[in-house]
């Protein structure tokens, strides 16, 4: 399928049913964040509002396909501890403005740059890692125990427990209702993503996600009539903010407290939050390049600037700081989302649904989500990827399987990091030698571009590559020689394979490798 073609309103049959999946992803994380992130429940609307700009302003600006933004739970304990600091939230949403406009000047400033420089074995192992936390933290929700905010990433709890402590919890304290519940929306969702179940008319439209959702609803109106003991009810459904009047639907809003703009605090903790949403967001971008299927390159400085005018209106209005996330960008990607109007639409139905049917939003069980997002996992962990990044050798697979094991016992970005310094490690072992050779034979028209690669090339590389190859003029002929390389890191060839499958043919470039093995062919060595 031609990028060309792929124009906001041109996949709105493929784009709404994904965003309508995201949406239902995102609610119970919207406010779960909201919550933990505040401690007050007056404030869940907080959570709606970064879901909203999120997914409506920054979506509308970003240049990522089908990255989704919203609040993050690995910005959690860096807001609560901000508010607790700066002495109220309204202090905290100057510092919110001014985190979105750090990011915006860091983008100006081109520091997306970094997104290019993060390990493919890393970020598959950040995915993985993200799959797993998924189940484990889900399966709680999916028995009925709702102790912890959904969309907690934390080993740690705040109660003394964690993720596995969590799960003999759940079985000790389980409900018959939300199992019943969470069975037969398992089964649904498995039996919707059947081939023969995607031909049907109705159900290309009409996503799993949503029958789960009313089935959940009407289960649980079928217990109270029939087994008042297995009823779902209070913070085991959703539990979103519902305004009797519009005088008190417009008190959700907050506006910055600027009286506070002389604390040094609020710049502190505003630096603070636009360096971690920063980075989370360019390892989410990183991620979900990777699993378009159309291999598509999000301008990273772009984004920054979309993230940062997002968090200054989130700031301005009472929202929470907003991040690209990969959980529901996943969802996106798995629910067949083509453009970025998916998240668009996705942020479009957080407001409307807030503003029209909150009470029936909160007939939602929470387990009927948590299956959902188990699913989400499932396609994020699947046990053949294990095996293909071990085929892939030792230097992809160990930082690949560290990365998984510090994401899974720590948070995301420790867990990068520590990803990040085993994967360099692999490098610097190999003593390589940067760069590559540039040669033009300076023909106007079907000009031939010789690239000569040196003997070591690394991820470190592949963002000088990767924009070499973007700056590749239409019409032309390009010689990859690799003849005097004794070592092309997977990242490079992934790079020129994407490039030679999806970017030459619609400039009507010419593309020529010179012992440059393909992608496949790598494992083992």
């Amino acid at each position: 399928m031609s990028k060309k073609k792929l124009n906001l309103f041109a996949h709105l049959k493929n784009d709404l049913p994904a965003g309508l999946v995201v949406y239902l992803v995102a609610l119970p994380l919207c406010l779960g964040v909201a919550l933990a992130s505040t401690g007050r429940a007056d404030l869940l609307f907080s959570g709606i509002i970064a879901g909203v700009v999120g997914g409506v302003i920054v979506g509308a600006l970003s240049g990522s396909a089908l990255g989704v933004s919203g609040p993050a739970a690995g910005l959690v304990v860096i807001v609560l501890t901000a508010i607790e600091t700066l002495g109220s939230f309204e202090a905290f949403l100057l510092a919110v403005f001014f985190a979105g406009l750090i990011q915006l000047l860091a983008g100006f400033l081109k520091a997306g740059i970094i997104g290019y420089y993060f390990p493919s074995s890393v970020i598959k192992g950040m995915l993985t890692a993200i799959g797993i936390t998924l189940i484990l933290k889900e399966i709680p929700h999916a028995f009925g125990y709702d102790e912890d905010f959904m969309g907690d990433e934390s080993f740690f709890q705040k109660d003394g427990h964690n993720t596995f402590s969590e799960l003999y919890y759940a079985v000790r304290y389980s409900s018959a209702g939300a199992i019943i519940i969470s069975i037969v929306s398992l089964a649904l969702l498995i039996l919707f993503d059947r081939p023969f179940m995607k031909k049907a008319a109705l159900f290309k439209f009409l996503p799993g996600a949503l029958f789960v959702v009313l089935t959940g609803i009407l289960l649980n109106i079928v217990f109270a009539g029939l087994a008042p003991a297995f009823v779902m009810s209070g913070k085991h459904l959703v539990q979103l903010p519902v305004a009797t009047n519009l005088s008190e639907f417009l008190s959700f809003f907050k506006s910055p407290d600027f009286s506070a703009i002389s604390n040094p605090d609020v710049y502190i903790v505003a630096g603070t939050l636009a360096i971690v949403a920063s980075l989370e967001t360019l390892l989410s971008v990183e991620a979900t390049d990777k699993l378009d299927p159309l291999k598509r390159n999000t301008p990273t400085n772009r984004e920054l600037k979309a993230q940062g005018i997002g968090n200054m209106i989130s700031g301005l209005i009472g929202g929470l700081p907003v991040t690209q996330v990969i959980v529901r960008s996943s969802a996106n990607i798995n629910s067949g989302g083509k453009t970025k109007m998916a998240t668009v639409i996705h942020g479009s139905i957080l407001l409307l649904a807030a503003i029209v049917i909150p009470r029936y939003l909160n007939l939602i069980p929470l387990a009927s989500l948590a299956v959902i997002l188990l699913m989400v996992g499932y396609k994020l962990a699947k046990p053949s990827l294990f095996k293909a990044m071990y085929q892939l050798g030792w230097d992809q697979f160990i930082p690949f399987i560290v990365t998984v094991l510090a994401i899974l016992g720590t948070d995301l970005l420790k867990g990068i990091g520590i990803g990040m310094v085993v994967a360099i490690y692999f490098i610097l072992r190999k003593n390589y030698k940067n760069s590559y050779h540039y040669q033009s034979d300076g023909k106007v028209n079907n000009e031939t571009i010789t690239i000569t690669l040196s003997e070591e090339v690394t991820f470190l590389n592949k963002g000088s590559i990767q924009l070499t190859l973007s700056h590749i003029p239409t019409n032309s002929t390009l010689v990859i020689d690799g003849r005097q390389s004794r070592n092309i890191d997977y990242d490079v060839l992934e790079i020129i394979q994407d490039f030679k499958k999806f970017t030459a043919p619609e400039k009507n470039i010419k593309v020529q490798t010179l012992n440059v093995p393909d992608v496949m062919s790598v494992g083992g060595h």
